[in-house]
């Protein structure tokens, strides 16, 4: 029997056919020879792996004596070819081709990390040699005798013959050479250099080995590198192109042997999830991944045509500085997770105020100074969501009267009888993120072209313009779709709640191990202390969260699960920002754009000096002020663009989500005058029109000039500190280009401060 190349594997090992052999660019093995036959029993555990093994005893049996003491070693066929379409899978299968096909049959060296079937590799070529026939016989390097007995025979040269000897023109295959005793290193160092052995003792002649020899090795081997044929296997962390091929390959042997009649199909999401991650483990870990996934969702439904993205478990990232809210408070878990709370908040208080602000746009004075709801959305709103950004991420979104309108809607509409779609497959963020960030950048320039800041007939058809965006992705699609992919402001909420020291996760373990429902992801009746929900609003399974970007902390998931694996943590500052995150395709336009905006609100000191520069953007003929206000909001991105010319693209982008800090700073400085100069003073310009005299003896606050400038000053530095930490971070393999980060956000502060100046 065949050894375990890479340790234990708890599922049955896959052998290949001819069909998936040709498809993975390496012919199928033709093993004619008797002797390879007991040798096709799989390493693997379970009924099958036991048939097999009583099968080759059998067959063991019936042979010489001579091929028996070679049968436990022998490895009769490939498991599969080389799997992918990357440049790294060609390269790979030509470097076999040509060892398979060299004349001399020299000694092949494969060296690798752990997982990456090199043992598999160097059955490819043996079986795909002229000498495919002879015999291919493994022996892990870290169980040899440090005499060499195991392959030269006895020191006394007494009894069965040497397995060499036994072997012929047969190939050897020495698995984890760098485990081999430094005793018989020298023996295989001059076995590998000239084919000669010599008995232990060193007391008969010396003889030639006829056949051909095979080392892995998971370390580099100096020595054995001028001797043989080096083959270096790559990781699938730099393949992530083969995984969805890896991934499709093994789903489809793995469901024949658990009796799925038809493979399931996996979505091109789960793919792109997965691609994220570094799968320390390789192939091995990759196939206990696809293993677990299939019983998984079996379990769920037999029937399944397509896998559900959250079947698929890899290891998280190990966390750091957390701290669990919810077990250091456990009181704080019940009263969060009641429905009433959330219900009542929703559904009797914010989509009621939604209303009476919107009529109160409509029907009072139209200015800032007179009507109280502009003075809500400009002066307390917009402050005072982009200050809490930091402390509780996109925690708005759970109570966004938008989407509380939506969900009426949509319940509505099920009990008439309409369904909404499921969402489209494959990579929606793709499309959706240009266009959430087209979508911002227009409400950008109508709010300074049409001066929304004190129109309130124009800012309540804004907020009813994003409202009806909600209302028909409600309808259109199941869950909050409009919320995750075409919201503007929602975007901006996911983009900064990247910077929060609050997260929401589940521990994959428990949910890997325990769960069979996930109601948290899917919704569900009421499962022990699990209450009845939807789902997850976002479509986001908790423990497959890798950011804060698609959660709003509407614990929805924490309402659902009944084994405790939701936790609502501390931590560190921008946690989800790190070098080997995976951001949407589009959302660095989105960055660019909110930068854009602070450029558009001080646009006269960025462009005011051009001889056909407007008075003013709110004011005069649309076009000239449109052209201005689209020439000021684009500044960034042309920026960006002339830096692509002389850097690199995935350092520049790196370097962007580092000044992200510096951005949300430079926003709230921004908004801080409006805030502090207008936010004390709600009573009396909401009661001015009913009753002027009495409103004038109300309470209202306004700060200093020179209080809202150092608050905006130490904004500011704030935002400077935080994006030269976070540049360190994301730029740690170069000290230059952190260095030219670093000066650039020196140098992008410090113009910032000057354009938010009161």
């Amino acid at each position: 029997m065949a050894l375990n190349r890479e340790g234990p594997v708890p599922e049955p090992q896959l052998s290949t056919n001819a069909a998936d052999a040709a498809r993975d660019g390496v012919a199928p093995p033709e093993v004619n020879s008797p002797a390879a036959t007991p040798a096709e029993a799989n390493p693997g555990e379970g009924p099958d792996a036991d048939e097999a093994r009583d099968a080759g005893s059998s067959a063991a049996s019936a042979l010489p004596e001579a091929f028996r003491r070679l049968a436990p070693h022998a490895v009769g066929r490939t498991r599969r070819g080389v799997v992918g379409s990357s440049r790294y899978a060609r390269n790979l299968r030509e470097a076999i081709r040509r060892a398979a096909e060299d004349p001399a049959a020299g000694p092949v060296l494969l060296v690798g990390e752990p997982g990456l079937e090199k043992d598999n590799l160097a059955a490819l070529i043996h079986f795909g040699s002229p000498a495919r026939h002879q015999l291919l016989v493994r022996f892990d390097g870290a169980l040899l005798d440090a005499d060499g007995s195991d392959l030269f025979g006895s020191a006394s040269g007494a009894g069965e013959d040497a397995l060499l000897d036994t072997l012929g023109a047969g190939s050897l295959l020495i698995d984890k050479l760098d485990q081999v005793p430094v005793a018989l290193v020298p023996a295989l160092l001059e076995l590998a250099r000239s084919g000669r052995w010599t008995p232990p003792g060193g007391t008969g002649p010396a003889r030639q080995f006829q056949g051909r020899l095979f080392f892995t090795s998971e370390a580099a081997q100096p020595s054995f590198d001028r001797l043989c044929t080096l083959i270096r296997v790559p990781p699938l962390r730099v393949r992530r192109q083969d995984l969805g091929e890896w991934i499709r390959y093994g789903v489809r042997q793995r469901s024949r042997k658990l009796g799925w009649e038809q493979p399931p199909e996996v979505p091109e999401a789960a793919v792109k999830r997965l691609q994220s991650y570094d799968f320390p483990n390789n192939i091995r870990e990759l196939e206990v991944l696809i293993y677990r996934a299939l019983q998984q969702a079996r379990q769920v439904r037999p029937e399944l045509r397509e896998l559900p993205e959250d079947v698929f478990w890899t290891t998280p990232r190990q966390q750091r500085l957390r701290f669990d809210l919810w077990r250091w408070k456990p009181q704080l878990r019940d009263w969060m997770r009641s429905p009433r709370l959330w219900n009542g908040l929703l559904f009797g208080l914010v989509s009621w105020v939604f209303v009476l602000v919107n009529l109160w746009l409509w029907l009072g004075p139209q200015d800032r100074a007179h009507n109280g709801a502009l003075n809500l959305f400009w002066a307390w709103w917009w402050p005072l969501i982009l200050f809490t950004y930091p402390l509780v991420g996109r925690l708005w979104c759970s109570f966004c009267p938008f989407m509380v309108w939506g969900e009426i809607t949509q319940r509505l509409a099920r009990r008439l009888g309409w369904q909404p779609a499921a969402w489209p497959r494959g990579n929606s963020d793709a499309w959706a993120s240009p266009i959430l960030a087209a979508g911002f950048a227009a409400i950008l320039l109508w709010e300074e072209t049409a001066d929304l800041l004190n129109t309130a007939w124009l800012s309540s058809c804004l907020l009813l313009l994003i409202t009806a965006g909600a209302v028909l992705g409600s309808l259109r699609f199941e869950k909050r779709f409009w919320c995750r992919y075409l919201c503007p402001v929602g975007g901006m909420n996911g983009l900064f709640a990247k910077l929060s020291i609050l997260e929401l996760r589940a521990q994959a373990g428990t949910c890997s191990g325990s769960c069979t429902t996930y109601a948290c992801f899917k919704g569900g009746p009421a499962d022990g202390e699990g209450l009845a929900t939807a789902g997850c609003p976002l479509g986001t399974h908790p423990a497959h969260l890798a950011d804060n970007r698609n959660c709003v902390l509407c614990l929805t998931c924490a309402q659902a699960c009944p084994h405790r694996s939701v936790q609502l943590s501390l931590r560190p500052p921008a946690a989800d920002l790190q070098r080997d995150m995976a951001p949407p395709v589009g959302e660095p336009g989105l960055i660019l754009v909110l930068a854009g905006d602070i450029c558009l609100h001080h646009w006269s000191k960025l462009l005011g000096w051009l001889p056909l520069a407007p008075a003013s953007l709110g004011a005069g003929p649309l076009l000239p002020r449109l052209a201005f206000a689209t020439l000021a909001l684009a500044i960034p991105s042309a920026l960006f663009l002339l830096a692509r010319l002389v850097f690199s693209s995935v350092r520049l982008r790196r370097t962007l989500y580092g000044l992200l800090p510096l951005i949300w700073a430079l926003l709230l400085a921004r908004h801080l005058p409006v805030g502090m100069a207008e936010a004390g003073s709600l009573l009396p310009v909401s009661f001015a029109p009913l009753a002027p005299g009495w409103a004038a003896a109300l309470p209202a606050w306004r700060a200093d000039p020179h209080v809202i400038a150092f608050c905006q000053s130490v904004a500011v530095l704030t935002g400077l500190v935080g994006a030269m930490v976070l540049l360190r971070r994301l730029l740690q393999s170069s000290r230059l280009a952190w260095g030219g980060a670093a000066l650039l956000a020196v140098l992008l502060a410090a113009a910032g401060r000057w354009l938010v100046a009161v």
